[in-house]
């Protein structure tokens, strides 16, 4: 379970485990920085930066996950993204949240 939530409804938390984290680092390649640019022109969504970015916050999020699960967690609260451009064309994203083992209401 795993919310942008401080509470998980139905459910009693019983432990905290701090923060989870999950990190990647993802650049464009040159050709595809080409047809973003091209595609850019024309304006409106420009699907190649799309993919991109949900990829990105995809492998960031399933890292968040795995550190919480080492950690004994069964849900993460209060998830959050940041992101951050490291170098000109390369962007880190952050998936970030509060591990903690959550148990159902009676």
């Amino acid at each position: 379970m795993i919310t942008t939530s401080i509470e998980l409804n139905g459910y009693r938390i019983t432990k905290n485990l701090g923060v989870v984290r999950g990190i990647t680092v993802r650049s464009r390649s040159l050709l595809g920085n080409v047809a973003g640019g091209l595609q850019s022109l024309f304006g409106g969504t420009i699907s190649i930066y799309v993919d991109l970015c949900e990829k990105t916050r995809e492998e960031a999020f399933q890292l968040m996950m795995q550190h919480a699960t080492e950690r004994g967690a069964n849900a993460i609260i209060n998830m959050r993204y940041d992101a951050n451009e490291v170098m000109n064309g390369i962007t880190e994203v952050l998936a970030y949240g509060t591990a903690v083992v959550a148990e159902k209401n009676i």
